[in-house]
């Protein structure tokens, strides 16, 4: 049941995340280099809670599971 809802969890935050990256990339539209974009996602809170959403999942799907 734990890993359900960590899984739960996880995903949340990346959607959260990954829907600020997206937003962000209007920011090439006004003149933002690849470069200047990923440098600028360094920097903001989101993609941080975007990685850790993506690690929340995959540990959730592939770490094998215990049985008591």
């Amino acid at each position: 049941m734990t890993r359900f809802i960590l899984l739960f969890i996880g995903f949340g935050l990346a959607v959260v995340g990954g829907v600020s990256i997206v937003a962000y990339l209007n920011l090439l539209t006004v003149g933002f280099t690849i470069k200047e974009y990923g440098l600028f996602l360094l920097g903001r809170l989101e993609f941080y809670i975007f990685l850790t959403g993506l690690f929340l999942v995959w540990g959730m799907i592939y770490l094998p599971f215990h049985k008591k």
